[in-house]
């Protein structure tokens, strides 16, 4: 259905999973699973962008510790996922191996720690023969990959797409979703094939979420490329299935503050995973409240499932970005681009809202207010926008 111009998803388990022949019948049990796995865009916790290879049972036990005592776990952070370099090996009988020297107590241990936090547990592997750091892949182990994690306790993985570019991606995909749903475990699948194979087409099909770009960087430019690039996308995203422009690098040093900010309002505004990145056992109070924000937070996991997108690009470095709630309010970013300090601005029009009376809440001050707009020019909201940074409000209508 169309909400004021937007395309919305109706707010019912008509979602995806693979089937046989790639098609899941409306309203089947499978579509209903994938519903329930991912509803709102998954939030969590994943090695690589802080640690990358250097990943082993202390640090995850730390991490888990850290999300509970940081806040992070009540704030909506759920899965904690261990990226590349876990494994090192295949077994006689084709199990996949853990480093024993990093992993001294074993994957099912650690995933029982990580469970007894209150926290699920992730892992990563790859569709091709080998991971993308040279450990063993899936490839022709699907099955028995995915019967190991279901016996570990894993639910969440994570599957790159290294050493498979002889491989059909939507096949290579599909028969790893059809291993995992023929485990006695839900299991939330990660696609990463960084958008190279056109995944907006096939994947809502076989995952929940999907990358649409490649690799982030921690750069204020990186965030740029992949905010245009994820935006070409938003009319697939929606519950059960998600969009995913790569995880957060808010925390990891590369960026000012106001350009943190900034990366985790875009996120929030697409509907993205949010997978932090950075070392949460020594965040500082700064960063904890960036990642904590509730009022973002509740912008990326709103229940109608509608990613936002560009409503407005002047071309001179300032755009409006939009995205309508289910309670019929729309949240809204002003993000400016340039160096300097800019005067942003929007008009109910731009939001598809009437003319009126509205509430305004700025999400990052907290500052409520009321603002009428008549649909004159005079009359748009207006307010100063820092140098790479973003005013992000969330306008309500006021019932007249």
């Amino acid at each position: 259905m169309k909400i004021n111009g937007w395309i919305a998803l109706a707010m019912t388990p008509v979602i995806w999973a693979c089937s046989g022949d790639g098609s899941t019948p409306e309203g089947s049990p499978a579509s209903e699973q994938a519903f329930v796995l991912a509803p709102a865009p998954p939030m969590g916790f994943n090695t690589w962008n802080r640690f990358a290879c250097d990943v082993s049972e202390e640090l995850v036990r730390g991490i888990a510790d850290a999300m509970v005592e940081s806040g992070m776990r009540d704030a909506g952070y759920e899965y904690l996922v261990i990226d590349d370099c876990w494994q090192v090996e295949r077994g006689p009988d084709g199990v996949i191996v853990a480093d024993p020297e990093r992993f001294p107590s074993g994957i099912e241990a650690l995933a029982d720690y990580v469970h007894g936090r209150g926290l699920k547990f992730g892992l990563y592997t790859d569709a091709g023969s080998k991971t993308c750091q040279g450990r063993p892949g899936s490839l022709d182990y699907e099955e028995v990959d995915a019967a190991t994690y279901a016996a570990w306790g894993v639910d969440y993985v994570k599957l790159d797409w290294c050493y498979a570019d002889t491989l059909n991606a939507p096949v290579q995909y599909r028969k790893f979703r059809e291993a995992l749903d023929g485990t006695d475990r839900d299991i939330v699948l990660s696609i990463c094939e960084w958008g190279r194979n056109l995944p907006w087409e096939w994947a809502p099909e076989v995952g929940q979420l999907w990358r649409t770009t490649g690799d982030i960087w921690d750069s204020w430019q990186s965030v740029l490329w992949i905010l245009e690039a994820n935006n070409r996308h938003h009319e697939v995203a929606g519950p059960g299935h998600w969009n995913d422009p790569d995880m957060l690098e808010v925390g990891n040093g590369g960026m000012t503050l106001e350009e943190y900010r900034s990366h985790f309002s875009l996120w929030a505004i697409m509907a993205a995973p949010l997978m932090a990145g950075n070392d949460l056992r020594e965040m500082t109070p700064e960063i904890r409240d960036i990642l904590t924000n509730a009022d973002v937070i509740a912008v990326d996991q709103d229940p109608l499932g509608v990613q936002g997108k560009v409503v407005l690009d002047r071309g001179y470095g300032f755009q409006v970005w939009a995205k309508p709630l289910a309670d019929g309010s729309v949240a809204v970013a002003l993000l400016n681009l340039r160096d300097s300090e800019i005067e942003g601005y929007v008009s109910w029009h731009l939001l598809g809202l009437d003319p009126g009376e509205a509430r305004v809440r700025d999400l990052w001050t907290g500052e409520e207010s009321s603002h009428t707009d008549d649909g004159s020019w005079d009359a748009r909201l207006r307010a100063p926008v820092p140098g790479h940074g973003v005013v992000m409000l969330r306008v309500t209508p006021v019932a007249g």
